[in-house]
């Protein structure tokens, strides 16, 4: 069966700008959408925001809207990027989509909230609190949302993500986003989603031919 490897990290800007596309993907009749989280901003790799990483990240940020279409909210621009007191680490937010993933098979619909909340709502994604309250959202219990978090953070998370920068090494990703679609056959080829930002459709029908072509359309 055709599966479309979705290589991203919640904390990318240009991964947010994709979310359209991977919501098409998931669309398609026998496609397997399977996620993996690159962790760019964790370890020493974690990062305050600052007045320069503000300044760094709307030109960035104003470029993916335009092209994508995503909103980027009033309480991310001018709230969260204020808040010198913010910390911006990928681990959390991966730890809580296993966890959903997990608990309810819904991975992919955490990362769209996690990114819907950091940026539009301008959440501290980072905080364990936010993330329940995100997986009540989607419909999952509380206490065993964190039961579940607390079983996945640290080791598993790590293993996750050293899991998904292999990958990323082994299909010549360029970084986050990384679309790597495997036809069914075992053959995995690069999709430069530069092609189709603000064209989910698009997307759609080229992953939904590959499809027919593999006999996998329901």
């Amino acid at each position: 069966m055709p599966t479309l490897h979705y290589i991203f990290d919640p904390l990318c800007g240009w991964c947010y700008g994709a979310a359209p596309l991977v919501e098409a993907a998931r669309a398609v009749p026998g496609l397997t959408v399977a996620f993996h989280g690159g962790g760019m901003m964790t370890g020493s790799n974690r990062r305050q925001i600052t007045s320069e990483w503000r300044g760094y990240v709307l030109p960035h940020d104003r470029r993916i809207e335009q092209l994508s279409g995503q909103p980027f909210g009033d309480a991310y621009v001018n709230g969260l990027l204020n808040d010198t007191t913010a910390m911006m680490d990928s681990a959390p937010p991966i730890t809580a989509i296993l966890a959903a993933e997990v608990l309810a098979g819904k991975g992919l619909d955490m990362l769209q909230r996690v990114q819907r909340a950091h940026y539009v709502d301008g959440l501290r994604i980072a905080e364990v609190p936010v993330l329940v309250t995100l997986a009540q959202e989607l419909g999952m219990d509380g206490a065993a949302f964190q039961t579940e978090y607390a079983r996945q953070a640290g080791a598993a998370t790590q293993q996750h993500i050293d899991a998904s920068r292999a990958l990323l090494a082994q299909v010549g990703g360029q970084g986050f986003p990384t679309f790597v679609l495997d036809d069914g056959s075992g053959k995995l080829s690069l999709i430069d989603i530069g092609d189709y930002l603000g064209q989910p459709a698009k997307l759609q029908a080229q992953l939904g031919g590959v499809c027919d072509a593999h006999g996998c359309s329901l």
